[in-house]
């Protein structure tokens, strides 16, 4: 592949979708350069890669696809982040505690009308909670791909903040700081 065919390519992927030049899906050596440069941005997984961006009649359609996901994710982390969070097997498990612990408080607010705003509120956050560590367990899944993995680490990282994010700080499953008053 030749140095300028990589520039083309990343002009090509990185402008606003505008039209693509109709010549462009016609040249093999401009889709085959842009195949490493979407698979190293991580604009393709690499099981997609065998079917987006290799049809010359497809080529207008595929390159505003990894266009968009370019502007889409190009504040996101990349797929490798999800190593600083734990395994997908333990945020399973996690997500599970989650839910049960959901469902008694879903119980007592039937039972206890007294707490019910208190209850309300616990459910609230531990509803929230989910959506962290839900984040964290797509961000992990292999059978993502790395699309979705990549925005589900932008959510985990706008969710806990960047400093945790970057720490690999989960919040606890279910909110502890109310545990106290609350049983």
């Amino acid at each position: 592949m030749f140095p300028l065919n990589t520039v083309l390519a990343v002009a090509l992927l990185a402008t606003p979708q505008l039209d693509a030049p109709a010549a462009a899906g016609q040249r093999p050596e401009i889709r085959a350069a842009l195949h490493p440069v979407a698979l190293a941005w991580e604009l393709l997984d690499p099981r997609e890669a065998r079917y987006v961006l290799t049809r010359p009649q497809d080529f207008a359609a595929d390159l505003n696809l990894a266009r968009q996901r370019y502007h889409d994710l190009k504040d996101a982390p990349p797929v490798c982040d999800h190593a600083r969070f734990p395994d997908p097997a333990f945020l399973g498990e996690v997500l599970s505690f989650n839910r049960v612990y959901r469902d008694h408080l879903s119980a007592r607010r039937f039972l206890d009308p007294g707490d019910r705003w208190d209850l309300l509120a616990a459910i609230a956050e531990t509803d929230n909670l989910y959506r962290v560590w839900g984040a964290a367990r797509d961000a992990a899944s292999d059978a993502y791909y790395v699309t979705t993995r990549r925005a589900a680490l932008r959510k985990l990282r706008d969710a806990i903040g960047p400093h945790a994010y970057y720490s690999g700080c989960l919040p606890p499953p279910v909110p502890v700081w109310r545990c106290q008053r609350l049983d």
